[in-house]
């Protein structure tokens, strides 16, 4: 028995394009006009359990009711100024319930798009004289694509920084773009890095974890900003345990986090 009464959708995919296998940018648009949101929120994907799945999907223990929805929440990678379409950076979970269903689309087919975005891993409460360092690991980086591509418009003052972990170059999803902003706005500075350089030997560039280069000081290096919670807000998405090791070296230079001591300044969102 279905839990939706009519059309179980209320949305179109416009724009697929796959970065590699497991990583994929969808672009879609809804019947309905588009909801405001802030660069840094998420919206709901949903489709029903009789959708097809991608043939690398692990077979499911117990099949989803045909007619059940699935939803799920993802950042959004879009500009908040975009009506057209609203954009999600996805990464394949085999064994999971609806990424092996979202890998399916093609264009122009027919997806659940939830009514409105939430969240609060946004901008918001950083003051406008700080310099907002974005760390993420994979499509974690999502809710930084949304938020550059607003606030780099107007914004030339504020400094920007991103920091972006994969395991490999054909993982860094947006690379291109970022490039290229980092190159037009000096305001900006983007900063990739791999963990299995012995596998993917052409890549120019940092290679190690995350935390090993804040604590090398590659971040200061490269973009000027200094660590120091007066001066700088860090936001952290991806990887829980990337998540974890870079809020303890992060408070050991004063930043506190969630519950801590003081005023927040690392902003945290994991990704699962």
């Amino acid at each position: 028995m279905s839990d939706i009464n009519q059309d179980p959708y209320n949305a179109t995919v416009v724009g697929r394009e796959e970065i590699n296998p497991q990583l994929l940018i969808l672009r879609v648009r809804p019947d309905a006009e588009l909801y405001d949101f802030k660069p840094g929120q998420f919206g709901v994907l949903g489709l029903l359990g009789g959708a097809p799945r991608v043939i690398e999907a692990v077979p499911e223990d117990v099949p989803t009711e045909p007619d059940k929805m699935i939803r799920r929440a993802y950042s959004i990678a879009s500009s908040s100024l975009e009506r057209r379409y609203v954009e999600f950076y996805l990464t394949l979970i085999t064994s999971g319930a609806l990424t092996p269903r979202l890998f399916a689309l093609s264009h122009g087919s027919r997806v659940f798009l939830g009514a409105k975005a939430s969240g609060i891993f946004t901008l918001d409460r950083v003051a406008p004289e700080k310099a907002v360092v974005l760390i993420a690991t994979g499509t974690g980086l999502a809710p930084y694509v949304s938020m550059l591509r607003t606030m780099l418009v107007n914004d030339s003052r504020r400094k920007f920084v991103v920091l972006h972990g994969a395991r490999y170059s054909w993982d860094l999803g947006y690379r291109g773009e970022l490039e290229s902003l980092s190159r037009l706005r000096p305001n900006f500075t983007y900063i990739p890095s791999i963990t299995r350089p012995d596998q993917d030997p052409h890549f120019i560039g940092y290679t190690g974890r995350i935390q090993a280069l804040l604590d090398q000081g590659v971040l200061e290096k490269e973009s000027g900003v200094t660590l120091d919670p007066a001066k700088a807000e860090v936001f952290l998405c991806g990887n829980p345990e990337m998540v974890k090791l870079a809020t303890v070296l992060l408070q050991d230079k004063g930043f506190a986090a969630k519950g801590g001591n003081g005023p927040v300044t690392i902003h945290i969102e994991e990704y699962w």
